[in-house]
């Protein structure tokens, strides 16, 4: 007769309940693949979009929607091996969806420190891509130009940060202050 010690037994509960967990995490996934982020008390901008009772502000949540969407999309990647790659392949759609995030606000908002804020978020998000693309060695596309709303002139695009350019001498989005 085969006799387990309490040790032995433990471990293969521990590593049962370890599997299950996963393979519940894993199949709760693949249920909704598009992994949708719930924040408690908050209604995701998508249903928002979708009332009729809020017929002004319904370009700019259809926009910010189509950004946002787009941006947790672009996220979602294979990981190659690389972090440093990985770090930028993910980083930069976060950088662009608030760039559109901002361009929506831009062309819809009133608030003229909002506004200003804005076009900083864009300028400095813009040259955090570019910082962020030389630092792995990746081309820079050619520069478009931003509408700042429709009809106006567009925004003065930054200046591409030089090839010495470190990341850390981009200006960070997270230390900016109003002025």
């Amino acid at each position: 007769m085969i006799v387990f010690s309490r040790t032995f037994i433990r471990k293969r509960v521990i590593s049962l309940a370890t599997t299950a967990s996963v393979a519940a995490t894993s199949f709760a996934l693949a249920q909704d693949p598009a992994g949708t982020y719930h924040v408690r008390g908050a209604v995701p901008i998508q249903y928002v979009a979708d009332r009729p009772e809020l017929p002004g502000e319904q370009p700019f949540l259809s926009e910010y929607d189509t950004a946002m969407n787009k941006m947790m999309a672009d996220m979602t990647i294979k990981p190659t091996g690389d972090v440093d790659h990985d770090f930028v392949a993910m980083m930069v759609p976060h950088h662009q969806g608030a760039i559109d995030m901002a361009q929506a606000v831009l062309r819809y908002g009133h608030n003229e420190q909002l506004r200003r804020l804005a076009q900083e978020i864009v300028v400095t998000q813009q040259q955090e891509i570019a910082a962020m693309r030389l630092a792995v060695g990746e081309e820079l596309p050619p520069s478009v130009a931003s509408p700042t709303q429709a009809g106006a002139a567009a925004l003065p695009q930054p200046a591409a940060p030089s090839p010495a350019m470190s990341p850390h001498d981009a200006m960070s989005h997270h230390s900016m202050s109003l002025q």
